[in-house]
């Protein structure tokens, strides 16, 4: 089966040897997003909620150029420095995600590129 190439300027560029998703049939493999601003490749200002929004805004832009939405989404990793702030992702992701819920596995890391105390990564399925 082909693989497609996902890219959008609407997220961060890919900081490394990876491609923002990859499309294969209809599941999307969306890569590791952390908190960066597309337009400044930094990290956003503000406090944790506001690295989360970025997180799920960015997860959000490679899946609409994929042609799916968080919606789509069936597998959710989410990597914390802290995991004192598993209730404050469940927040924020209140605000992105209704039921049906994907899968997700919350994962406590020592640490993540450029400093972010937040990544995820996921799996589309399209056309479900």
């Amino acid at each position: 089966m082909a693989r497609e190439i996902i890219s959008t300027d609407q997220a961060p560029q890919a900081i490394g040897t990876y491609s923002q998703a990859v499309k294969v049939g209809q599941t999307v493999y969306l890569s590791g997003q952390i908190p960066l601003v597309p337009e400044t490749m930094e990290l956003v200002e503000g406090d944790m909620a506001a690295q989360i929004r970025r997180v799920f805004d960015n997860l959000q832009a490679v899946s609409r150029a994929a042609g799916g939405s968080l919606a789509d989404v069936a597998k959710l990793n989410i990597f914390l420095t802290d995991l004192g702030h598993f209730a404050l992702v469940n927040q924020v992701m209140a605000e992105y995600f209704s039921e049906p819920y994907p899968a997700r596995a919350a994962i406590g890391v020592a640490s993540l590129p450029k400093g972010a105390q937040v990544e995820m990564d996921g799996v589309l399925e399209l056309g479900g």
